[in-house]
């Protein structure tokens, strides 16, 4: 085990661990912020990084009230990491979430606010005049009290409250839908466990380089990342999310630039790398210091993998750098996934196989084949387990079902939700008595101590006695047309009046067909012909490939799809969108 890995362990939470690091390694630049995405630099030391911190936490000391929570709205930025350590310095338990947009409504910081019961939030002197500014009256947020952390001065007086092993970290509000958040309750003792997992099973050490642009306020850019650079006690550089979107190229400058060996995002962002990428104008990049490229957080595509691999093996990208990764913010986040020395690993079974909940293994150019991507091993420190469904008994390796998880990274449950709780957290099996389990609610199977999903128990459609996986139509729908914008679909089923089931599919509009079919409808009314025209592809490539029926397929406007923190697509939202009306047509 390498240094840095043994130096974490030694403590038991994060406030020991980040004074621990002021002290031993002062001057460790350990974040530093681009604000332009790519030359613009700010940075804050390990050091300056427990002073903010103590001074963070003498100034919610000095207003003499007793919080328990505080909500962090922070816009991208090195003030983020500052709010969340000077809270945990005062004892008061954070939470993260996703600033307000100006004049929109905010049923989802209404919902998290009222389970949470806090009363302060945390955020910068600008965010906080326009938060108030363009709240609605009846809005939780224009009741908070709130603090600006980017302008407090220390008076001299600082401050830190002592912490132990079993104190809450943090509550991770769950995405879920906007009406009905779950603030898992994380604490320190999972969190260094949980990173302890990812530091042995991804090869990390102190001399390990970061490079992030994954929101602060998700677990997988929080704890995967940010507070990474705190547990190895190395450097990490990170932009906002928007700076990627913008211009995904600037992920992979940085990666060149600081020759980062670590870093990682959902599948989308590799897609959309490779589909993005102009070696002409971007060739001079150089990927060869990127040992370790997780890939989680949503369904991880072969075909992306092998498009990104060919894409930029020629740019030093080794194969063996992927780590298809599996995890969940009740599980604190890591699961499964490890560093290789061989290229990922893929499966092809057989889809009708897969709907009966069993795993046939066929040839790639089987007419039934379907790539599943190992996302990583089931390890020793804590158990995992498939689960059927729907009798609760554990599955032979090669049979489909829920994943289970035991073990000290599980978090402790759902803030205020004991009934949540119960029905999630304290699973039990006849094989294990006396153990608790996390049922996940994710459906999967085991092969050669390799884990493997397949679905989520929620969003299955059944169809004529058959298990369809809505991944499965959502891939086949966005390879139908190019006016369908891929990763940005949601398959679902709706009940009908008369008691039927439909299938429908909502697909967000590629760009390049926005300003077209603007022109069309200007002109012609073609807007309507373009949604015929999908429907009828997508119906057809579905009746060959999967033998189902498409009832329905309603194109959207470009980012207008419902989707999560970490940017997993809310097909229960979309569903409910569409039955109600509010989908934004294009």
């Amino acid at each position: 085990m390498e240094s840095g890995i043994m130096k974490a362990t030694i403590h038991s939470n994060l406030v020991d661990l980040l004074q621990y690091r002021a002290l031993i390694s002062p001057d460790l630049k350990m974040y530093t912020y681009l604000v332009d995405g790519e030359n613009h630099e700010v940075s804050v030391t390990s050091a300056e990084l427990n002073k903010r911190a103590m001074t963070i936490a003498a100034a919610l000391h000095r207003r003499g009230s007793q919080y328990k929570t505080a909500l962090l709205l922070y816009p991208p930025g090195l003030e983020f990491i500052c709010g969340f350590m000077g809270c945990l310095y005062a004892g008061v338990i954070p939470i993260p979430a996703y600033p307000p947009h100006m004049r929109r409504p905010t049923p989802r910081l209404d919902a998290i606010i009222h389970n949470s019961n806090t009363k302060i939030a945390l955020s910068t002197d600008k965010l906080i005049i326009d938060v108030l500014s363009s709240a609605e009256e009846n809005s939780l947020l224009s009741q908070l009290e709130y603090m600006a952390t980017d302008h407090l001065v220390s008076s001299g007086s600082f401050f830190c409250k002592p912490c132990v092993i079993d104190d809450l970290a943090f509550l991770q509000y769950t995405s879920g839908s906007t009406s009905d958040p779950k603030g898992v309750m994380v604490s320190h003792g999972n969190l260094m466990q949980n990173m302890s997992l990812i530091a042995k099973y991804f090869q990390l050490s102190e001399t390990t380089r970061i490079v992030n642009w994954l929101p602060a306020y998700h677990d997988m850019g929080l704890i995967g990342q940010l507070l990474m650079s705190l547990y190895l006690g190395c450097e990490l550089v990170y932009m906002s999310p928007v700076s990627f979107m913008q211009k995904p190229v600037r992920w992979l400058r940085a990666i060149t630039k600081y020759h980062a060996t670590y870093s990682g995002a959902p599948n989308f962002a590799y897609e959309l790398c490779a589909e993005k990428f102009n070696p002409e104008v971007d060739g001079d990049i150089d990927l060869s210091s990127w040992a370790l490229a997780f890939n989680g957080a949503e369904p991880v595509r072969k075909g992306t993998l092998d498009k990104f691999i060919s894409t930029f093996v020629p740019y030093g990208f080794q194969a063996t750098s992927f780590a298809p990764s599996y995890g969940l913010a009740e599980g604190t986040l890591y699961v499964s996934g490890y560093k290789q020395e061989q290229t990922y690993t893929a499966l092809w079974v057989d889809v009708n196989q897969l709907e009966m909940d069993q795993v046939v293994l066929v040839a790639e150019n089987s007419q039934n084949a379907r790539a599943v991507v190992a996302c990583g091993l089931v390890v020793p420190e804590q158990r995992t387990v498939i689960v059927n469904h729907k009798d609760g008994l554990l599955c032979n390796e090669g049979t489909v079902g829920e994943i289970w998880v035991s073990g000290p990274s599980v978090a402790k449950g759902y803030w205020a939700n004991e009934e949540a709780t119960q029905r999630s957290f304290h699973g039990e099996l006849v094989h294990f008595p006396g153990e608790q389990f996390l049922r996940t609610g994710d459906l999967g199977f085991i092969q050669d101590n390799e884990l493997y999903i397949t679905g989520r128990i929620k969003d299955v459609l059944i169809v004529n006695g058959r298990n369809l996986y809505p991944q499965d139509i959502e891939l086949s729908v966005q390879n139908c047309h190019p006016a369908v914008r891929k990763e940005y679909l949601a398959a679902f089923q709706r009940q009908c009046p008369d008691g039927s089931e439909e299938i429908v599919v909502v697909a967000e509009l590629n760009r390049e067909y926005r300003s077209r079919s603007k022109e069309q409808e200007d002109v012609g009314g073609k807007s309507a012909q373009l949604q015929s025209e999908v429907l009828a592809a997508a119906q057809r490539i579905l009746w060959e490939q999967c033998e189902i029926h498409l009832n329905d397929l309603i194109l959207i406007r470009t980012g207008t799809i419902p989707k999560t923190s970490s940017g997993k697509i809310q097909r229960a939202l979309t569903k409910k969108w569409y039955e109600t009306g509010e989908l934004q047509r294009s």
